[in-house]
């Protein structure tokens, strides 16, 4: 081969395999020191309790610090646009769930566009909502609930966590679909409505079931239903909504992401150890404990799933006519 075009192919090679031998020193030296997970949410909601069960394995697995901030307000848009803005360096990431989709059609002029500006990282898991009042309303069933809402229109008062949240929706859904009048009553996020419900300041609450079970199972709330097709095995004595209004389902989902242009070598990193993390006998029953379902879905499969919620709840909020500034 001649030298000159020898010299040109050397220089090619060195070239264009610089950015992959980059990127591949990133994901050699990564994380290397602390990582945040922002969560949008107060300190024991169920956002934040799903980032303290994946937290601390992935501390164990990829030996530095995660480490949880809370970040609450504008239904989650402040804990987002905080990790959008971050270094795309891996060593920031959000804790994210159904209101980051929500978001994209309920608020309008947002100043970003969740499903097209974040590197998806991995699906963590599902939880189903439950139906609980307070022992001082005196109802114990789903038909006694409706009876009440019925003979008292507007005169139940349910807590939820911000406007245009899974709960506030899944709410809204119920409402019309059972054909009762609720008094919504909106606060920053589950914990401070969960708060208020604990001091019978309202009467009930649809909550994502890991930041309430332990209440209930101290017989401080009183369960109704789950809001899925099936009984969970966390609760197994309570029945599923599903058999006092036919076809009616919500719930919550909770992933990880990262800035938009993290390199490829770091997510695949963080999938790798989410992925071994729900495959942990210790993580997946820490999850059971909670009521959760291990949502084991890849970078690639985390981020189909994004579009696709964007698209079913941007068509839930239309159909409602919720609109937010």
């Amino acid at each position: 081969m001649p030298l000159v075009r020898r010299a040109v192919l050397l220089y090619a090679v060195a070239t264009f395999g610089l950015p992959w031998m980059a990127s591949l020193a990133l994901a050699q030296s990564y994380p290397s020191h602390p990582v945040r997970i922002v969560v949008g949410f107060p300190a024991g909601g169920p956002v934040d309790l799903a980032a303290r069960v994946i937290g601390p394995w992935l501390s164990e697995r990829l030996g530095q610090p995660f480490v949880i901030e809370n970040r609450p307000g504008e239904s989650g848009n402040i804990a987002t646009r905080e990790v959008l803005r971050a270094a795309p360096d891996g060593h920031t990431l959000l804790l994210c769930g159904p209101v980051n989709t929500i978001n994209t059609t309920l608020f309008t002029g947002l100043d970003f566009d969740f499903a097209n500006d974040v590197a998806p990282v991995a699906g963590i898991s599902r939880v189903p909502l439950v139906i609980e009042v307070h022992p001082s309303l005196r109802v114990r069933s789903v038909p006694e609930f409706l009876a009440l809402a019925r003979e008292r229109p507007g005169g139940v008062r349910v807590a939820y966590a911000g406007k245009g949240t899974p709960q506030h929706l899944g709410i809204e859904l119920f409402k019309a679909m059972a054909g009762v009048d609720l008094t919504l009553v909106p606060y920053l996020g589950s914990a401070p409505a969960l708060a208020d419900l604990l001091d019978g300041r309202v009467d009930a609450m649809f909550d994502p079931l890991p930041s309430s079970i332990e209440h209930i199972r101290a017989g401080r709330l009183i369960p109704l239903a789950v809001t899925a097709r099936e009984r969970s095995q966390a609760l197994p004595d309570v029945p599923s909504i599903d058999a006092f209004v036919p076809g009616y389902e919500a719930g919550s989902w909770f992933g990880l992401v990262a800035p938009k242009g993290t390199p490829i070598t770091i997510v695949e990193s963080l999938d790798g150890a989410v992925a071994a993390g729900l495959a942990d006998p210790t993580v997946r029953g820490r999850l059971a404990g909670m009521g959760a379902t291990p949502m084991p879905l890849s970078s690639d499969g985390f981020g189909r799933f994004i579009v696709g919620e964007t698209e079913r709840y941007g068509a839930a909020v239309r159909a409602a006519g919720l609109r937010s500034q």
